[in-house]
């Protein structure tokens, strides 16, 4: 029994509009399956998608109000060229330069349309093959339990443990990172970015949240009412939902 992150849901207050800035910053397709805008591949829309952690925008009335989301993107790049030439085309679409105390690096941190931060990383051999998304970066405070959590509730590999840094991968090797930073930051505010967990095909949902339940995850009422996914937090809470297969 195993969970698989699918995508990373985002909320915003224009949807559409946010969905739109993130099909077009990772060269990937914005559809509207229903309330939300889901980011994923070109072409046809699959659902889940068989490599990639992909992205779905939810509308919501609230604007961002933390000073800095726990969740962020890292994109990937494959020369200096590109870095350049992503981070110029991220600025005509809307994304905004970003001070979150990073100093002087040679990656570029950047706000989407509605504050979200990400980064656009110099390029990097580990993320080569990665696609557009490098790792979903996870700022937390004990890195170790954050990967023995985290590696306990999906089927993802732990690849690395320090106590700066976790990083867990797909057992297939594709796709993006999960990655927790320790950093000094608490949480002000709800998550305005989390993960979206799925079980996989033939498993059952509620023995999946029991489980995550044993390994230290805590219910969350958001006011969701009767839904078909379950939310979450994680020992440092950080809120994420497991959804119902479909």
């Amino acid at each position: 029994m195993a969970l698989r992150p699918v995508h990373v849901n985002v909320k915003a207050l224009d949807a559409p509009a946010v969905g739109r800035f993130w099909a077009e910053a990772l060269g990937w397709s914005a559809f509207h399956p229903g309330v939300t805008t889901y980011v994923g591949p070109p072409g046809d829309l699959v659902w889940p998608d068989p490599v990639f952690v992909c992205v779905d925008v939810v509308p919501v009335p609230e604007p961002k109000t933390a000073a800095k989301n726990r969740v962020h993107l890292d994109l990937a790049t494959t020369s200096a060229a590109h870095q350049a030439e992503l981070v110029a085309r991220l600025r005509d679409l809307g994304a905004t330069p970003a001070d979150v105390g990073q100093g002087d690096v040679p990656w570029t941190v950047l706000a989407d349309p509605e504050g979200n931060e990400f980064c656009v990383l110099e390029p990097r051999e580990a993320y080569r093959d990665t696609g557009p998304i490098a790792a979903v970066v996870v700022d937390c405070a004990d890195p170790r339990a954050m990967a023995r959590f985290w590696g306990g509730a999906t089927d993802w590999t732990v690849h690395e443990v320090t106590e700066e840094r976790a990083a867990l991968r797909s057992a297939e090797g594709v796709g993006p990172y999960l990655e927790f930073l320790r950093t000094p930051d608490a949480k002000t505010a709800p998550d305005r970015v989390h993960l979206d967990l799925l079980p996989y095909p033939g498993d059952d949902k509620e023995a999946e949240v029991a489980r995550l339940r044993a390994l230290g995850a805590t219910d969350l009422d958001l006011g969701q009412g009767d839904v078909p996914w379950t939310c979450l937090t994680d020992p440092e809470d950080h809120e994420f939902c497991v959804l119902a297969p479909s």
